[in-house]
């Protein structure tokens, strides 16, 4: 019986056809397992996942290993994107008992879903040391047949250390200046001068503390922080985890130079880059960053953007290299043969000095990952252009990686806030369109009657998956930013109604925050994680959308709550500020104000409200929320008793709802939000 068929899930899709009778994650797998008296084998992985896909060609799709499975055990198989819960709680198992993590991930649990044994990808064979997974196959029901006295003791006790782990918050105070400047040397001391980035091999984009850093540089003026962030930044920009020919950033590097990614790439680690490197030129006027910021926002909208105006999840790492094989980077990848072969010999060496592609190789079997290294070699600009045109044209010739289309709520509210400013920031209407086109594609697909999220869509379809805690929290911060940017108060009034399912269903009221609802399906243990992984955590990303919405509104109770779960950030900020980017970033807002900019114009296409607008959005204030229309409009509460000055439109800048007085000049406007 193929159960996979139905699902949302382009991953489970992809092993719709393997020989295993896979299951999804439902309480009738369950069931299954124990009327047959079976362990259940948990796989759990990603469709842009290069080893996920190396495990399913390996095992899943090989006949006798799927029989084994079939005979003995009840296979259920989870998309770690669609179901982030199941996928939090057992790789923190899986980490406490092997030290590490990664998927594919493999736990095999009693039907209970109890965990008894751990691993991640598993050879056919014993490779390198591990054993082969079809060793671990006949040695977990071994163990399950002969011992199983032990195996519900290990279960036990894992389980009741899990349940143990709920982080004890007692309501502590948020981060002041101690602490954030306590994080700032942390940062300092873990910072790769010579690289940039923090920190050794594999490198991941530090994307929530380079927000960090900008932020506590523009309320500070430590120019330690914005170097920290500039160096890596254009580290970054440079190497081979930017796609030189078509922007977008990879998910990572896998040396301590940028050099040679792992070359998924994600709606996330994006949307969060466009951002940050739109603020770094905000900050500064680099001209790199404003490139990297348009180039990425772009890839955004040209590769990832699905037919009903979402986002989807991700390219993949592997692609056809042209034999019929699925090889990591071939998409990506040149060797000079082949750039002589579509630019002719003369632009060939050019190409190659200009990107760094080596007779030897940057990659594997002579191949070299774009790149743009330091030198002293002046190029002609106009050629360089004419080059990276015709590589790009080649590429596209070449077959694509493929897309995960699913589109996942809290990856485009990420999305939403990076297209609404980088557009505002460069005069680009169509990203801001973008970005209205996401949002609208949440309200009227992912959320429901009572506001509800649903994690994940496809096709214009709801998935089945409720939202966690990072699905409101960073919906809600996309639909600010919206607000901000375009004036529009529906967009705060949604991230009023999504807020508040934070405060009444994911708070235990002491201000610590879970991941899932209390209404949500009981796992093992609730998850709860204060610290951020590739994305910001939920927990700090729903204190800073708690915080903006305050702002812009005066809601006591959200400013109460996001103080309070800042708290965590106070304990962890200064011992691991790498781990906790976001939340110190959200700090430096709080500790500013955040400024409140209100607006008023006789109308919002009027030139004038239109510079003053522009100019507040561009102003680096951590934090500041901004609302903008007409003298009485009610659509922002921030609006409310701000007249025009002498007829004029003018901007209001307050904190707590306490305003200085009222500006028409917009270098005025600007010197107040950098001070």
């Amino acid at each position: 019986m193929n159960r996979l068929a139905g699902v949302t899930s382009p991953y489970l899709l992809q092993h719709a056809d393997n020989p295993v009778d896979w299951w999804p994650w439902t309480p009738e797998a369950f069931e299954e397992a124990r009327r047959r008296d079976v362990p259940v084998l948990l796989s759990v992985g990603y469709s842009a996942c290069h080893w996920c896909h190396v495990m399913a060609h390996e095992s899943f799709e090989d006949e006798e290993t799927a029989a084994y499975l079939n005979e003995h055990f009840v296979s259920v198989k989870v998309d770690r994107e669609e179901r982030p819960d199941v996928d939090a709680v057992y790789m923190e198992a899986v980490q406490a008992a092997t030290g590490q993590g990664g998927w594919p991930m493999t736990v095999f649990l009693t039907p209970d879903a109890e965990p008894f044994y751990f691993g991640t990808y598993f050879p056919p064979e014993p490779r390198h040391g591990m054993p082969g997974f079809r060793q671990v196959l006949e040695g977990v029901r071994h163990a399950w047949t002969e011992r199983r006295d032990e195996v519900a003791d290990v279960a036990g006790k894992i389980v009741r250390d899990l349940s143990g782990r709920e982080i004890s918050h007692n309501g502590s105070e948020a981060p002041g200046e101690g602490e954030l400047a306590q994080a700032l040397l942390g940062l300092t001391r873990d910072y790769d001068a010579q690289r940039g980035g923090f920190g050794g091999a594999p490198k991941f984009p530090p994307s929530m503390v380079l927000e960090f850093l900008l932020r506590h540089h523009a309320r500070t003026g430590a120019e330690g922080a914005l170097q920290m962030a500039a160096d890596t930044c254009e580290r970054m920009a440079r190497g081979g985890i930017y796609d030189q020919l078509g922007g977008g950033f990879a998910r990572y590097s896998v040396d301590r130079d940028w050099q040679v990614p792992h070359f998924e790439k994600m709606l996330y680690d994006n949307a969060l880059l466009c951002r940050v490197y739109a603020h770094l030129w905000r900050a500064t006027g680099s001209d790199l960053a404003r490139r990297v910021a348009l180039e990425t926002a772009d890839f955004l909208v040209t590769e990832l953007r699905t037919f009903e105006g979402g986002f989807a999840s991700a390219l993949d790492a592997d692609s056809d290299d042209g034999t019929g094989a699925h090889v990591e980077g071939a998409y990506y990848v040149w060797s000079p043969e082949q750039l002589a072969e579509v630019l002719g010999e003369d632009d060939a060496e050019l190409a190659a000095r200009y990107y760094g592609v080596t007779a030897e190789g940057t990659f594997e079997e002579g191949f070299s990952v774009l790149q743009l290294p330091v030198q002293d070699e002046v190029f002609d600009a106009d050629r360089v252009a004419d080059i990276a045109h015709r590589l790009r044209a080649a590429r596209t010739r070449r077959p694509a990686p493929g897309r995960d289309d699913k589109v996942v709520a809290a990856w485009n509210g990420l999305a939403v806030a990076a297209l609404a400013e980088t557009g505002a920031y460069f005069d680009r209407p169509d990203l801001v369109e973008a970005a209205v086109g996401a949002a609208d594609l949440l309200v009227r697909v992912h959320l429901d009657d009572h506001a509800h999220l649903s994690r994940t869509s496809r096709d214009g379809r709801a998935g089945a998956n409720s939202g966690v805690l990072e699905d409101y929290a960073d919906v809600a911060e996309g639909f600010l930013a919206l607000a901000s940017v375009t004036g529009e108060g529906v967009w705060l009034e949604f991230a009023g109604l999504l807020l508040d399912h934070v405060l009444t269903r994911f708070t235990d009221g002491s201000g610590a925050l879970f991941d899932t609802a209390v209404d949500a399906e009981r796992l093992i243990r609730r998850p709860q994680d204060p610290t951020d992984n590739a994305t910001p955590s939920g927990w700090t990303a729903a204190a800073g959308a708690l915080l903006g919405y305050a702002a812009q509104t005066g809601a006591e109770p959200h400013r109460t709550a996001a103080e309070r779960a800042l708290g965590v950030v106070k304990a962890l900020g200064p011992r691991v500020p790498r781990f906790v980017g976001w939340g110190l970033a959200v700090a430096e807002a709080l500790l500013d104000g955040p400024r409140e900019v209100a607006v008023v114009g006789p109308s919002l296409d009027d030139d004038a409200t239109r510079t003053l607008h522009r100019t507040a959005l561009l102003g680096t204030a951590p934090g500041a929320v901004v609302a903008v229309g007409v003298p009485g409009g009610d659509e922002f509460p921030l609006l409310d008793g701000r007249p025009l000055v002498d007829g004029a439109p003018a901007a209001y800048v307050c904190r707590n709802f306490t305003c200085d007085a009222p500006t028409t000049d917009p270098e005025r406007l600007r010197a107040a939000l950098g001070d």
